[in-house]
């Protein structure tokens, strides 16, 4: 791990005995509510469109079990990487304040706390939704925990694409906590998620460059430079677009209408573009911030309207 940049901010950050009284709103902060959220947006859309026109007390009951499975599952995933990045978050301006940085939490107790909320998440799967969630849910926390957190994210470059493999994997556990199964369309709805999440991250990363250089993050726009980023992220989005298409057109069980393909369509397109005129601007900072709230935008609105749609075929 790298020393932190103080003497005292070191001690504060490592630790295991805290500066002041920890609040719920400490231990709630540490379990990122605004990444779970997102996430669940993508698992409900997954268990949605796997269920369109069922509604009954069994599915209301799945669908809360696997909401709330997913939802610990994530927040156990988000409290670890905050314990393991404590040293690296001293670093950053966004994130020095976290409770695990200021000594407001034992490091022993947020430990802890991550543990207990992904035995009871992935528990909760097991035993209410089906073994094949609970499995997906483990694994997705396997990748993002260790390969993502402790290896790829402090040592290379290729941090983001490995961490994808992790974030892409909540609609995949919306949709098999009603399927039981994996097939052609829980795979295009991971390849949905893997495709958006780099230059999503890429475009705060461009934002936050000298911070993520200052904690000795090895993000592309740090290692590589702002347009070889840009260069990466066209692909991503330029790939999207025919993944998110593959949903309508590959067809199965799964039913979505003209609806969702010229929405997926047109706003993929809106996304290119963006990322198209990110080359001729003169101001980056402000670029990446546009394209970053496009980003979240997106994917909102790409899964609302894939339930809606979805509803709108089973009618």
């Amino acid at each position: 791990m790298h020393a932190a940049e103080s003497a005292g901010v070191q001690s504060a950050a490592q630790a295991d005995v805290p500066s002041a009284p920890a609040s719920w709103r400490d231990f709630l902060v540490l379990t990122k509510p605004g990444i779970i959220f997102s996430n669940l947006i993508t698992a409900f859309g997954g268990f949605w469109i796997a269920s369109a026109g069922t509604f009954n007390l069994d599915w209301f009951l799945l669908l809360i079990y696997a909401m709330v499975g997913t939802a610990l599952v994530l927040a156990s995933g988000t409290v670890l990487n905050n314990y393991l990045d404590r040293d690296m978050d001293a670093k950053m301006e966004r994130t020095k304040k976290r409770a695990t940085v200021r000594g407001t939490i034992k490091p022993s107790v947020v430990l802890a706390f991550g543990i207990i909320l992904g035995v009871i998440g992935l528990s909760l799967l097991y035993l209410l939704v089906n073994p094949l969630t609970a499995l997906l849910g483990i694994t997705g926390m396997f990748l993002y925990v260790w390969i993502y957190t402790v290896i790829f994210k402090r040592t290379s470059v290729w941090g983001t694409f490995a961490g994808s493999f992790s974030g892409a994997v909540p609609p995949v556990m919306g949709y098999v906590a009603v399927t039981g199964s994996l097939d052609m369309t829980a795979l295009i709805l991971y390849l949905i998620l893997f495709l958006w999440q780099p230059p999503h991250f890429w475009a705060l990363g461009i934002r936050r460059k000298e911070e993520y250089r200052a904690a000795g993050y090895p993000l592309l726009p740090v290692v590589k430079g702002n347009y070889v980023t840009k260069v990466s992220m066209m692909r991503y989005i330029v790939l999207l677009v025919p993944v998110s298409q593959l949903l309508f057109l590959y067809g199965g069980d799964v039913r979505v209408g003209p609806l969702y393909f010229f929405a997926a369509t047109i706003m993929g397109l809106i996304w290119a573009f963006m990322c198209y005129k990110g080359f001729k601007t003169k101001d980056d900072d402000k670029w990446a911030k546009g394209m970053f709230v496009y980003s979240v935008n997106y994917l909102t609105l790409l899964f609302l309207i894939m339930v809606v749609d979805s509803t709108i075929m089973n009618l």
